[in-house]
């Protein structure tokens, strides 16, 4: 059998398929009468929820989050969700597969979104916020680690050059809002493209994305902030209010305390770059769960993280 790709398998529905997915979440899960696995299964085209009804404890062991597994199953429909019920597994050897079939990546071209960045950089004219935007991306090592990074693990953005692509996004929609409210335009822009800076220490990105130790124990706002502290230090003379300013934006833009902010949003700047960026997260968020539908579907798959399925619009 010919492997088909998560995209397609609406087509295959009630159909035995074979073939290699990438394992990026796997739970033992207490069913009615025994225990069963939970799989989150994918490949560059998408991902979709499998399950393995005998042996669960057994299979589990065979892999770990992060491993190209090969699979026989039985496609199915679940409220309007695509689905397999995985019938064998096996761990896949390297040799098997190229790793580059499991990898979603963003729809857009990373060197456009390069050069948007960079167009955002050399519109802020403070000195100072300029200069320490220019030695941090400057860095081709670390701007090679920041645009090929994920934004998320699972919700938004969550897929290579993830992050830069969420970042111009935010950057964009700052740069929309500065000429309706009174703002400081470079710390709001500087802010927009800085806040999820610690994004590149906080996951790991191959082939899974998963919580590096750092990004458990810290969080990407410290990291971020930690990071901008070390590089304004190297800038002679650089003003102590904008560096608090500054680490104010990174520290606040998750915005509430149950979302893991540092701190609550307490200047202008920090209030509007927190409801971009969850504009621009929730949105994309969501739109993701919308294009996963299948056809004909009326409802996404369930939204864990605020609790509720989206309405397909058909008009």
């Amino acid at each position: 059998m010919v492997h088909i790709n998560v995209e397609d398998l609406k087509e295959h529905l009630g159909k035995e398929v074979i073939g290699f997915y990438l394992a990026t979440e796997k739970e033992v899960r207490d069913g009615k009468n025994d225990q069963f696995l939970r799989l989150r299964l994918q490949d560059r085209t998408g991902s979709l929820t499998g399950y393995v009804w005998k042996e669960a404890a057994k299979t589990a062991e065979l892999f770990s989050e992060g491993d190209v597994v090969k699979i026989k199953a039985i496609v199915t429909l679940y409220k309007d969700q695509i689905q397999m019920n995985v019938t064998q597994l096996r761990f896949a050897d390297h040799s098997e597969y190229q790793i580059e079939e499991f990898i979603v990546a963003s729809s857009k071209d990373p060197n456009l979104l390069a050069g948007q960045f960079f167009g955002f950089v050399d519109k802020v004219e403070n000195t100072f916020l300029n200069k320490l935007l220019h030695n941090i991306f400057d860095d081709k090592e670390f701007f090679s680690r920041f645009l090929a990074a994920p934004a998320a693990k699972s919700w938004h953005h969550n897929y290579m050059y993830g992050l830069i692509e969420h970042t111009v996004s935010v950057a964009t929609i700052c740069d929309f809002v500065s000429v309706l409210y009174p703002v400081n335009r470079d710390l709001l822009i500087s802010g927009a493209l800085l806040h999820d800076l610690g994004k590149i220490y906080e996951y790991s990105a191959k082939p899974a994305i998963d919580f590096t130790e750092s990004g458990r124990l810290v969080g990407h706002l410290s990291l971020g902030d930690q990071y901008i502290c070390e590089q304004a230090k190297c800038i002679p003379g650089f003003p102590e209010e904008l560096l608090l300013n500054l680490r104010h934006l990174i520290l606040a833009h998750h915005g509430e305390y149950e979302k893991a902010t540092v701190r609550l949003p307490q200047t202008l700047e920090a209030l509007v770059l927190h409801l971009c960026d969850n504009l621009d997260a929730q949105s994309v968020g969501v739109a993701q769960l919308l294009a996963a539908a299948p056809e004909g579907a009326t409802w996404t798959e369930f939204d864990k993280l605020n609790n509720r399925y989206y309405h397909i619009t058909k008009i």
